[in-house]
């Protein structure tokens, strides 16, 4: 045994020992003590968990085995014994014996309703007493728990560090999500995103990619995954063999990435390639069709066992674990769906899934046929019982290189010292500030905002206008900033006004959604006719199933603005272009859409850290320093980036 090994095994068992009530988990003896166990190791898979792996996978039933292979959803808040989200989840665990679960929380019109830390502790504890075996429990949480959970440090999109450029952040980035993540009983992270950003149009990836450039990419991959690991959390490369080169929503519609066989190996699987030469511990499939790999017109990657088993495990040499994308997926279940019903169209895309060499069925459509479909094949001889073994072995060493086999649960008592630190969320903030990219700057628009706070900064704060029905803008000769979002209920724009008025207390701040933007066309007019300075402040990021209306009329998978939006900063480009910032809070490439733009500044994404940023950056009181991750085709090169001093030193300087 080497001697980091004999380092890890000692600290296990020196905490086995320290901690009152720890007792190993026999599996099967309810009435042993569960121990609660916070602290998370370095991933690896030590000489005693592999054995446990060995020694559990000989005591499964074939039923049991076949639900190792599937993953389903639990949401993170109280569910009464009675419900029927816990009658759901329960049978999960003892009618389909499933392995893992991924937590989540709730969706209503669109919008994500964080919940806090204590609520997913909890239920991951609940779930942990009630299963046979130990869970092992996912989490998509590209940007951190942040994007689900309150509480937890803020950290911007994938893109955001792309323009950063540090690895440095990275791999802080991985350490952080994993200490957070651990200590609510969470050990998997479906990140990071490994794909390649080179489609402008793209409407589901964008800035959830590091960005354009297939080394940067892979570097920031590298990265993460170092930082992750080093504190218990395992990582997942997706979406495999690449979705970045792709113009619509695989949740919505199928996806097809044209490129030839040259173009993937110089683009989209490098970073693949990184990821696994860095030990990622897990690949994540997409719902896209790849003709270069698989000719097959009816085959999606998820169920292809030339990209999946000849060329993922075969050709780039990757022993972790295989797991699909969500199989509840249009682009999937559209291709089954249109030949038989809902069970049995499920029960043929799990076979077809597990046969293209995937370990783990994420998210199936239909639970009952998932399972059914994968036992009748074992038992029919379609899939070989040594087969699911292998996989099932997979799973078992996955749960044992973080520590499942010795404890199951945490202690909630550790959430206020282990989630939440100034520390990370001021490592949050960094990012933010440092992604923060000029690519136009007329020398005009900027300064103005920086006098306008100059002439206002001893002001105080103002009492909060009322964001939305307040379509009577009363014309000034001040800021006037519009904030643009097409989901009136969600956080976008709030804090950036808050960091708006702390600046300038009587800016005019209106707020514009697809529904009111008409209505506010005459007001908005007027009072960028009077203002001295307008900010646009734009809010499109990547989100599941998000349709916009067209220019043509169209409704169609977009990360862009909607029309009725898009007519506003038309209109106030034509009237005030000059004094008028536009900032794009997320996807970077809507300054396209406005040739007459003089002044366009990126975040790269619209968390509270980002707006934060963008408020700084307007208001001059610090440098910018960020460079383009993508290509802007007709505005600017990737790599571009004005830099720009803060007020005291107003440097000028173009990169």
């Amino acid at each position: 045994m080497q001697i980091p090994q004999l380092r890890t095994l000692l600290c296990l068992s020196l905490f086995a020992i320290a901690l009152p009530g720890f007792a190993v988990d026999k599996n099967k003896d309810k009435k042993a003590p569960l121990p609660k166990w916070n602290v998370a190791v370095p991933i690896q898979l030590m000489p005693e968990g592999d054995k446990w792996a060995q020694k559990t996978l000989k005591s499964l039933t074939v039923e049991q085995k076949i639900g190792q292979l599937i993953m389903v959803r639990a949401l993170s808040e109280f569910e009464s014994e009675q419900s029927t989200a816990w009658t759901e989840m329960t049978d999960a665990l003892h009618k389909y014996h499933v392995g893992s679960f991924i937590i989540t929380v709730r969706v209503e019109s669109g919008v994500l309703v964080k919940t806090p830390p204590y609520e997913t502790v909890m239920m991951t504890n609940r779930l942990q007493r009630e299963a046979e075996l130990p869970l092992l429990v996912a989490a998509d949480y590209e940007r951190g728990a942040s994007m689900r959970l309150q509480g937890t440090a803020q950290f911007p999109h994938a893109m955001a560090f792309g323009a950063a450029g540090s690895t440095i952040f990275a791999e802080k980035f991985g350490a952080v999500v994993a200490r957070e993540s651990r200590a609510m009983g969470v050990h998997w992270n479906f990140f990071p995103v490994a794909d390649v950003n080179s489609n402008p149009a793209n409407p589901i990836i964008n800035t959830r990619s590091f960005g354009e450039d297939p080394k940067m990419v892979g570097n920031l991959l590298a990265a993460y995954i170092k930082g992750a690991k080093a504190v218990g959390m395992l990582s997942t490369a997706k979406h495999f063999p690449g979705h970045g080169d792709t113009d619509t929503d695989t949740h919505l519609e199928l996806s097809r990435v044209n490129g030839n066989l040259e173009r993937l190996n110089a683009v989209e699987l490098p970073p693949f390639q990184q990821a696994i030469d860095n030990g990622v511990d897990a690949v994540m499939v997409a719902h896209v069709s790849v003709p270069a790999l698989d000719p097959d017109v009816n085959k999606v990657a998820t169920v292809s066992h030339a990209i999946i088993t000849d060329q993922l495990r075969d050709k780039m040499k990757f022993n972790g674990l295989v797991v699909t994308d969500a199989m509840d997926m249009n682009a999937l279940t559209g291709l089954y769906h249109k030949e038989t019903d809902r069970r049995g169209a499920s029960m043929r895309a799990a076979v077809d899934a597990f046969k293209a060499g995937n370990d783990m069925l994420l998210m199936p459509s239909d639970l009952e046929g998932t399972y059914t479909g994968l036992l009748n094949a074992v038992t029919s001889g379609d899939i070989a019982m040594a087969e699911v073994d292998s996989r099932v072995l997979k799973v078992l060493r996955a749960k044992a290189s973080v520590g499942l086999h010795l404890a199951r649960e945490v202690d909630p008592n550790a959430i206020p010292e282990l989630i939440g630190r100034p520390e990370d969320q001021q490592l949050a903030q960094d990012v933010a500030d440092a992604a923060i990219t000029l690519v136009r700057d007329n020398g005009q628009a900027l300064p103005s905002l920086a006098e306008e706070r100059s002439r206002r900064k001893n002001g105080g704060t103002a009492p909060p206008r009322q964001a939305y029905g307040n379509t009577e803008a009363t014309p000034g000769e001040g800021v006037l900033v519009l904030i643009l979002t097409d989901d009136p209920h969600s956080e976008n724009g709030r804090q950036f006004d808050r960091a708006v008025r702390l600046r300038v207390r009587d800016a005019n701040i209106m707020y514009v959604d697809q529904r009111t933007a008409p209505l506010m066309m005459e007001n908005v007019t007027a009072a960028a006719l009077h203002a001295r300075a307008v900010v646009i402040a734009a809010y499109a990021v990547p989100s599941a199933g998000r349709r916009v209306r067209a220019a043509d009329g169209t409704m169609k998978g977009s990360a862009g603005l909607n029309q009725d939006m898009g007519s506003i900063v038309v209109r106030v480009m034509q009237i005030a272009a000059p004094k008028t910032v536009l900032v794009a809070m997320g996807n970077p490439y809507i300054g396209m859409d406005y040739p007459m733009l003089q002044t366009y500044m990126c975040t790269f994404s619209n968390t509270p850290t980002s707006e934060n940023a963008a408020a700084r950056a307007l208001f001059g009181e610090m440098d910018i320093r960020g460079h383009l991750p993508v290509t802007l085709p007709g505005m600017a090169e990737r790599g571009a980036g004005i830099q720009r001093g803060s007020t005291e030193g107003m440097n000028f300087q173009s990169h």
